[in-house]
């Protein structure tokens, strides 16, 4: 069976965790299946792996038209598959005029979904009623939809009401557990300027609304002053979402020290030893259908410290493997605290919390990885993918 899976990232180019688990899940079907990848960006040198650029005529249109450019010369590059996998809205209308052109399957996975990045306005303008339109278009008329957690399945079915529920099967991310896992290098921690013999608290992420820095550098102020704050952050969705994150952090420096900010691209032996030297990892989300991230910290056994919200719950075992954030939001899709004040002082206390006591931090850090070794694993994962393809030819 010959599989065409469409994405927006893919090796080298890959931003976010939609790009990993695409690497990953591809590289686990390959095996068993003919597995093409279709990409937007630059050439890759990789055997069966084709990118399209967008059409020159498109290149000052509004991302969201820009996009529907390239994924029309996918649709038709689809022909002669059995079955057309899209990843995210970018992929998704690839993947649907695919599926009515040639006749085959469409299954789509959800990493996000638009009706709860309201957000995604500031970046794209009227193009993010395009986006919904497409994601909302594609999801109707899929084969079927994989929802990466169960949090992700209940926001689907209360996005999209409509769908069939049958068709909404969960198959969570997965990790690499050869490629993440401890890096004991103090050598690359001090030259990235990170002191191991201090306590740190490590953030890793998109600077974008739904990752909650802006309440992270909030609650680092009333975090003990020998703890440091380490911030592997870029690729800002907006202007105005940067500028807030630097004043942030330039206000949070000139108050204490150990405040680091690593904005260009980590190797990946480089961001391996950043996270194993770790007291504890930070996700501060406000939206997170799974978050890969915190699989790569846990599987370098460092304890997750995460909101309690979306799928994050699905991943850390409250005193066990981290801590988890309560958290009470506003019912608008923007993920917003109700009480930001109180989210915050939660957050600080809960990190407070785990740098106090290092001993317990490294056992929830091995527990961390016994549950990444036991539970997430990407040959169950791809396992459980081809079932579903199965299912549909």
């Amino acid at each position: 069976m010959r599989v065409d899976v469409i994405s927006r990232e893919y090796p080298p180019e890959v931003y976010g965790g939609a790009g990993v688990h695409v690497a990953e899940l591809v590289r686990a079907l390959r095996p068993d299946l003919d597995v093409i990848v279709r990409c937007f960006g630059m050439p890759r040198d990789e055997p069966d792996v084709f990118s399209y650029l967008v059409p020159a005529e498109l290149s000052g249109a509004n991302p969201s038209i820009a996009t529907l450019g390239v994924d029309l010369q996918i649709a038709q590059d689809v022909a002669g598959a059995n079955l057309v996998h899209s990843h995210t809205w970018y992929a998704n209308a690839a993947g649907m005029l695919a599926s009515q052109l040639h006749g085959i399957p469409h299954v789509v996975t959800a990493h996000s979904l638009e009706p709860l990045r309201p957000w995604k306005a500031e970046q794209l303008g009227g193009g993010y009623r395009v986006s919904r339109w497409i994601e909302r278009s594609a999801f109707a008329e899929a084969s079927a939809i994989i929802a990466v957690s169960e949090g992700m399945k209940r926001d689907i079915m209360r996005s999209y009401p409509f769908l069939d529920e049958a068709r909404v099967t969960v198959v969570h991310n997965g990790i690499d557990l050869e490629r993440w896992k401890p890096v004991n290098d103090d050598e690359i921690v001090r030259g990235l300027g990170i002191d191991p013999t201090r306590p740190s608290v490590v953030f890793v992420g998109r600077i974008t609304r739904q990752k909650g820095l802006p309440y992270l550098l909030k609650a680092a102020a009333l975090l003990p002053h020998d703890v440091q704050l380490v911030l592997c952050a870029g690729a800002p969705d907006t202007p105005e979402i940067l500028a807030e994150v630097q004043a942030g952090v330039a206000g949070l420096q000139s108050e204490r020290s150990g405040v680091i900010w690593l904005d260009t691209l980590l190797s990946h032996h480089e961001l391996a030893a950043v996270l194993s030297q770790a007291t504890t990892f930070v996700c501060p989300s406000v939206y997170e259908p799974l978050g890969i991230v915190n699989l790569e910290a846990m599987a370098c056994s460092t304890p997750v410290v995460g909101t309690a919200t979306g799928g994050i719950p699905e991943v850390i075992d409250d005193g066990v493997t981290g801590r988890l954030v309560p958290i009470d939001q506003v019912g608008d899709g923007t993920g917003t605290p109700i009480d930001p004040d109180k989210f915050i002082a939660d957050l600080a206390a809960t990190l407070r919390e785990v740098v106090s006591d290092p001993e317990r931090a490294r056992r929830m850090g091995a527990a961390g990885r016994r549950r990444a070794e036991r539970d997430f694993s990407w040959t169950s994962i791809a396992d459980r993918t081809r079932a579903i393809y199965g299912s549909l030819t």
